[in-house]
């Protein structure tokens, strides 16, 4: 039998509507691909964490087991692969002869052999390629290539703070600094050094023996932008802005605690050498052999309103619940799926240069924001009540309430309405940089200025007066283990 021809975007939706083989988001939580579920039939996510009380029907759990500490999402995962109660689940639904699908946010080789064990199809490139892309150092290399700046900078091992200073003497970079390490996110790895008691702070990681990405400083203003390389071409989502090192909402100075998507957030200029930028980017991993979805961040200088590269994710993100449930994913279809189709046994064509142009058009993106909760204390406390995900109010008074339990974002109609993803629950721990939860909601959450606005600073209360705790003494600490393996939250769950 030939393999069906998916001639154009409606062929597409249908295709997925209508899909037999049993595919899996297996992650600490579903928030990265909230709602894909109800694009793909036979779609299920496999979850440590249960956000929604076992009341999501397309989310499985499976029981709690004794583990070693995780370090890691890619430990989530692989102690998933090897539950018992998922390899049954897995083996339930399987299809006879064809191997079924899995998708992760973060996943390495022991993943992919677990995978196989299990007759599951990784729907990402391989553990091995994602690791070099993902490394920053090799980011600026193909922005180099591709045609795509990075802020002024330099890529070196760094001896001691002499050497830096020569170093950036040579290059013209000032000494005003941001230096970051291949591997890291969300802050933990970035820092902002001007002078030796700021650099002697860091000295550990800064002198790590391999290269580091050392930048000029600049006024700049975070954005972000997903996109999909596919054989077709690369498929690219609209700028959207980021929000970063808000102390209200995480510890991390140049920490991502959120996102605004909205017409109008950028002039027309940004707006297009953006997207330029992150398609001739998306060609070059084309030419890497990577294909998939992927996600650029950028820095808008707002002193010379120069576009530079910040940093490549080759993978989904905390933004994609934004990229797949704006109105443009509606209208056609979620950039998700064009993922997809790149790892399904399935011949398919459509019009990038036509989407693409739509998905630029300013009537085609709706206003949504989402904030990324932590626990920015240094304190460490015993969660005794949590908030359950769901509908939550804003009152005129500023004062939130829970509404309802449901599970779509898209169930949020009004500007005083939010959808909360929980993350931390009761008898969890809070410790600095401990995810709280995930706030969505219509409409911005940042002023004109790219400050916090009221509304913003109501939900954060909002939701930060809905959790109970009870703060632990050193000793208690002591007794808990090390704040850094407390729960799940201690690392990238995002």
């Amino acid at each position: 039998m030939s393999k069906p021809i998916l001639k154009n975007l409606s062929d597409i939706r249908r295709y997925f509507l209508r899909n037999e083989t049993p595919m899996y988001f297996i992650s600490a939580t579903n928030f990265n691909l909230l709602g894909i579920s109800t694009w793909v039939k036979n779609f299920r996510y496999i979850n440590y964490l249960d956000c929604f009380d076992g009341r999501h029907p397309s989310v499985f759990i499976p029981s709690e087991l004794p583990h070693v500490e995780f370090e890691s999402i890619e430990d989530i995962n692989n102690y998933l692969l090897e539950h018992k109660d998922v390899v049954d689940y897995i083996a339930n639904r399987a299809n006879e002869g064809e191997k079924g699908k899995a998708i992760f946010l973060m996943f390495d080789q022991k993943t992919e052999q677990l995978c196989e064990a299990l007759n599951l199809a990784v729907c990402f490139p391989s553990a091995s390629l994602r690791s070099k892309l993902d490394n920053k150092i090799e980011t600026v290399r193909i922005g180099d290539r591709a045609g795509v700046p990075s802020v002024p900078n330099l890529l070196s091992k760094i001896e001691n703070y002499q050497h830096l200073q020569q170093l950036c003497i040579e290059e013209g970079l000032g000494d005003d600094l941001v230096l970051q390490t291949a591997f890291g996110d969300s802050g933990h790895t970035t820092y902002f050094i001007s002078n030796r008691e700021e650099y002697n702070k860091y000295a550990a990681e800064i002198e790590c023996g391999e290269e580091i990405k050392v930048m000029k400083r600049i006024n700049c203003r975070g954005s972000a932008i997903e996109a999909c390389t596919t054989q077709k071409g690369t498929v690219v989502g609209p700028l959207m802005t980021e929000l970063v090192g808000f102390k209200e909402l995480t510890p991390y100075k140049g920490g991502w605690c959120g996102n605004e998507i909205y017409a109008g957030a950028f002039t027309d200029e940004i707006r297009t050498k953006a997207r330029d930028y992150t398609f001739a980017f998306g060609e070059a991993l084309r030419a890497e052999g990577y294909r998939g979805y992927f996600e650029l961040d950028f820095l808008l200088d707002t002193d010379t309103g120069e576009v530079y590269l910040g940093e490549l994710n080759p993978r989904v993100t905390g933004a994609s619940s934004l990229t797949n449930h704006a109105a443009f994913a509606h209208a056609d279809a979620p950039l998700f799926l064009f993922h997809l189709l790149e790892f399904c046994d399935v011949e398919f064509d459509f019009d990038v240069e036509a989407l693409n142009a739509r998905w630029a058009a300013e009537d085609n993106i709706d206003s949504w924001s989402q904030l990324v909760i932590k626990h920015t204390d240094e304190t460490v406390a015993l969660i005794t009540e949590a908030p359950e995900s769901g509908i939550y109010t804003m009152d005129e008074d500023g004062s939130v309430s829970f509404s309802y339990f449901d599970y779509r974002r898209r169930a949020v109609e009004t500007d005083n309405e939010a959808f909360f993803l929980r993350i931390s629950d009761s008898n969890d721990y809070e410790y600095e940089g401990a995810d709280l939860g995930i706030l969505i909601t219509r409409g911005r959450l940042m002023t004109d200025d790219f400050a916090l606005n009221d509304r913003a600073m109501a939900w954060i209360d909002g939701i930060r007066n809905s959790y109970k705790s009870i703060e632990l003494s050193d000793a208690q600490v002591e007794v808990a283990h090390s704040p850094s393996s407390l729960t799940a939250g201690a690392f990238k769950i995002l």
